[in-house]
């Protein structure tokens, strides 16, 4: 049996990683070694701009906190004159997350199914990257990508990790905040119920009501969050969507009670304030993104 055809292959299996699009990469990178995060080095993007085209660099590069469950993933345009990938119209909007990524286990299988439930998505995407760009002769991150054309959030897109040994080194796996889990990322809405509905098809899965209002699309590993703007006060207190739709904020897990980021934060004058669970970060601190530690 092909792997196309494998029973089990053809829906998401949880949340990927999250992008985070800033106008300066390197002051983004420095708001996030800041909070406690190790980087990977500096990789520009690549791929082909057609489905039987040659592969060429892209105008984007990114540095990644690579985590035992998930990633984030910190992206701008390094080079203005090469294609952005639509994140200049992205950044138009407001600095903070464009990007929201469910990972499977077949892409081939996912875009039968998408076209199946009627989300016109004209083919796989084929994007990679150095894991640094100062050795190009390294491994190379490989990835098959079924972006939806048009998504109102951003890119939003189910990936295959076609290489995920290069990105998921040990070396990288380790920051000083204690973060290791990407647990949810919070998006603001005007119709939840649409939204939800859409998702739904989109990761092959069921959506079950948020407890805070709103729907949760809840993977085997990590959730997305669907709700209105009422809504979004409860989850990440004092946050206020600039635009609809708005990708708000992650919640992200550590392994020691949160101590080493409140160390952290406090070391840094950066304001926290307690919610649910642990304490949030707010966007102005985390390059446009709400940031919830939970213990």
């Amino acid at each position: 049996m092909s792997a196309s055809n494998s029973p089990g292959l053809d829906h998401a299996l949880g949340l990927d990683h999250v992008g985070i699009a800033g106008a300066d990469l390197s002051a983004l990178a420095a708001t996030y070694e800041k909070l406690g995060f190790q980087l990977t080095p500096l990789a520009r993007h690549a791929g082909k701009r057609t489905q039987d085209g040659p592969v060429v660099p892209f105008g984007t590069g990114n540095r990644c906190i690579m985590l035992r469950q998930g990633y984030l993933e910190l992206i701008a345009i390094v080079d203005p004159g090469a294609f952005s990938n639509t994140l200049d119209r992205f950044l138009a909007r407001y600095a903070g997350i464009h990007i929201i990524a469910l990972n499977v286990a077949d892409a081939d299988s996912n875009l039968a199914r998408l076209r199946r439930a009627g989300f016109d998505v004209p083919g796989i995407a084929y994007l990679e990257r150095p894991v640094d760009d100062a050795d190009p002769t390294g491994p190379r991150a490989k990835f098959a990508r079924l972006p939806l054309p048009d998504a109102p959030e951003g890119r939003i897109q189910l990936i295959q990790h076609l290489t995920p040994e290069a990105i998921w080194q040990e070396r990288f796996l380790s920051h000083p905040n204690s973060a290791v889990a990407l647990e949810d990322v919070v998006l603001v809405v005007a119709d939840s119920a649409e939204a939800a509905a859409r998702f739904s098809r989109l990761a092959g899965q069921p959506v079950v009501p948020d407890p805070m209002g709103g729907f949760s699309l809840d993977l085997p590993h990590g959730r997305v969050r669907l709700v209105a703007e009422n809504v979004l006060e409860k989850i990440f207190p004092g946050v206020v969507a600039p635009v609809l739709p708005y990708v708000a904020g992650v919640s992200l897990r550590t392994f020691d009670q949160n101590a080493a980021i409140v160390r952290i934060a406090a070391a840094h004058s950066i304001a926290t304030h307690p919610v649910s669970g642990g304490l949030l970060i707010p966007p102005a601190a985390a390059g446009g993104a709400a940031l919830r530690f939970l213990a």
